[in-house]
């Protein structure tokens, strides 16, 4: 079903197999994107019990090279405060491209591929890939240059079963555990792979040139345990899984301290302070950000959406809601967004109000459901 106005949007490889799938296509980032196949909820649980196949050629897929690893990582350490120098080959991290006030820029996964010294990969959000490229060749020293890769795509193959799927076809993905990648080969098509993904399930992110992406589409969707699934979906998997969308969660105001992400900061970083934006975030560290991101609990059905105040008990606006809709998995409405930090203490009693609708809700964990990555055993 093609959304009115897709002329004047960029299409991803799959545009065809999505409309001969009978997908709703919206406008998202600039690109027709499809919203769903066979409704939200039916393909919000198919990801929670089995394997769905999420469509993400949107996002902006590049390579930093030079002439070595540390040369690489250490440019890119200039505005990500994550510990890349010390990434293993085949390994990958989450972290953020930083402006100057410890604004976020944008947040974005990082991998050090095996077997290429001087080669970083990075994967953007899609409505700030032309953002985080001038930011980045505004830092990136003589020797070292930044290269979009227009000519791929990206697959999301995630759901508990997806390791099963995909293994009969690329029986090494079964070797890989969270945050890792390699290249490999699937059905003859040579793709990187990593064990990754944005709907706390487990699962693969894929890498494929664009002229082979449907190809591979229709291969795993020709496994029993996969179905083709869409950006509802995988909003409300993410929503459930405490994973905060670039835009509503996240921006340029926003600090890692104030988004509950300090974890992605590493240690030497800390202490060094040599990263954009650190002065901020490293005053936060020390004596807490004035708001944080929080999740809500709200009772009754009725969701509440981004954009809802938050109040305390005595009816002083206290916050502001984020995100916020229906859980499917957690059988109720959820939501995150933002509190003065005297109020973030989990079980807090508040109310979200949007326009002149009140609903009772507590603060809670952002994580509704537990992920279910595929960890590496310690010492493994």
């Amino acid at each position: 079903m093609a959304a009115a106005g897709n002329d004047n949007l960029k299409k991803t490889p799959l545009f065809a197999l999505h409309e001969r799938l009978g997908a709703r296509m919206v406008p998202f980032a600039g690109y027709a994107m499809p919203v769903q196949f066979d409704g939200i909820i039916a393909e919000h649980q198919h990801t929670r019990e089995s394997a769905s196949l999420f469509d993400v050629s949107h996002m902006g897929q590049a390579s930093i090279i030079g002439p070595d690893w540390q040369t690489v990582a250490a440019a890119m350490e200039r505005l990500n405060p994550a510990a890349l120098l010390k990434l293993k080959p085949g390994h990958m991290r989450y972290g953020f491209l930083l402006n100057d006030e410890g604004g976020i820029i944008d947040d974005l996964m990082v991998t050090r591929p095996p077997h290429e010294d001087g080669r970083l990969m990075v994967v953007f959000n899609a409505s700030r890939k032309e953002v985080d490229a001038e930011a980045l060749k505004a830092v990136l020293p003589e020797g070292v240059e930044l290269f979009m890769h227009e000519d791929r795509a990206l697959l999301a193959l995630q759901g508990p079963k997806a390791e099963a799927a995909l293994a009969r076809h690329c029986p090494e993905a079964a070797e890989l555990y969270f945050m890792e990648a390699m290249p490999a080969e699937i059905a003859g098509i040579d793709v990187f792979l990593s064990r990754s993904g944005y709907t706390g399930e487990d699962g693969f992110e894929i890498s494929v040139p664009a002229e082979r992406a449907e190809e591979l589409a229709e291969l795993l969707l020709n496994e029993p345990e996969v179905k083709p699934a869409g950006l509802g979906a995988r909003d409300t998997l993410r929503l459930e899984a405490g994973l905060c969308l670039y835009g509503n969660d996240i921006d340029e105001t926003t600090s890692p301290v104030e988004a509950a992400l300090t974890w992605a900061i590493g240690k030497r970083r800390r202490e060094a302070g040599d990263f954009s934006g650190a002065e901020r975030i490293l005053k936060e560290l020390e004596q807490g950000p004035a708001r944080k991101r929080v999740g809500f609990a709200i009772q009754g059905r009725a969701p509440a959406r981004a954009g809802a105040e938050v109040l305390s008990e005595t009816g002083e606006v206290i916050g502001q809601v984020t995100s916020g809709g229906f859980g499917p998995t957690v059988g109720a409405p959820i939501a995150m967004g933002y509190v003065q930090t005297e109020y973030a203490e989990k079980g807090t009693p508040v109310t979200l109000r949007a326009g002149r609708r009140e609903m009772a809700a507590s603060v809670a964990s952002p994580t509704f459901v537990k992920p279910g990555y595929k960890r590496r055993p310690k010492g493994g």
